[in-house]
């Protein structure tokens, strides 16, 4: 039995190294994105008090790390979405299916008392598998 190459994607974030993680892995054909966030590379939040805005932010960002990893948003089979207020689940709701109406992927939903930043309202993860 071949033992699949793993290959991790970095984003760049200082804490990276800190913490013990990688934006995304990929072994064989499954992908798993961290956490993201509507952080941009100068650490400047995108859609303060925004989570519609910061929902479409994060699907954009790991849309490029899925096309570098030979996969698109169509591969995503599950979402986790982390939000501070459920109350906002129709905004997050409304950008979240402007991406995923057709493609459908298990997703959850849940809030939490805080993230990383007072003005991150949104965190989300995905898992893909390349066909």
């Amino acid at each position: 039995m071949t033992k699949s190459k793993r290959i991790h994607i970095s984003s760049g974030a200082i804490w990276e190294d800190i913490v013990g993680y990688s934006r995304a892995v990929k072994v064989g054909n499954v992908i798993e994105i961290s956490g993201t966030t509507a952080v941009d590379q100068k650490n400047e939040i995108h859609g303060i008090d925004d989570p519609y805005q910061q929902t479409k932010f994060i699907i954009l960002k790991v849309e490029k790390v899925l096309i570098e990893l030979g996969s698109s948003l169509k591969d995503v089979i599950r979402t986790r979405i982390y939000t501070t207020d459920i109350s906002k689940w129709e905004e997050i709701g409304k950008a979240h299916g402007e991406f995923f109406r057709v493609i459908k992927p298990a997703t959850t939903m849940v809030e939490v008392s805080n993230l990383i930043d007072k003005n991150i309202l949104v965190e989300i993860e995905f898992s893909a598998i390349l066909n």
